[in-house]
């Protein structure tokens, strides 16, 4: 029963829609956001693990981040977003979102 559940959410993952998140990090995150990480990162992984997060992480320079979601509308990932611990510690500092037509 728990495999059947498990493939009917991965199935029902491949038809939402994915959204691109690019976002910005405040000034010294790379510092800032030390406290926080184990937690961020534990939540990541468990999104991931979902199939509701396909990928994530910043830029180089660190000032940035991308993220791809699987998730039904824009109000989703907007929640998504906003409950993580780096936006409401004011790690992330903005981000705009959009719907992604992937081709390839």
């Amino acid at each position: 029963m728990q495999l059947l559940i498990m493939n009917l959410f991965k199935y029902l993952t491949l038809i939402m829609e994915k959204f691109i998140v690019w976002g910005e990090y405040c000034k010294d995150a790379i510092l800032l956001r030390e406290p926080y990480r184990e937690e961020h990162l534990n939540r990541l992984a468990n999104l991931k693990e979902s199939n509701i997060l396909v990928t994530i992480g910043p830029t180089k320079c660190a000032k940035y981040f991308f993220a791809i979601f699987n998730a039904n509308d824009e109000n989703e990932v907007n929640e998504l977003i906003e409950k993580d611990i780096y936006w409401q510690k004011g790690i992330w500092i903005s981000f705009k979102i959009y719907a992604w037509n992937k081709v390839l």
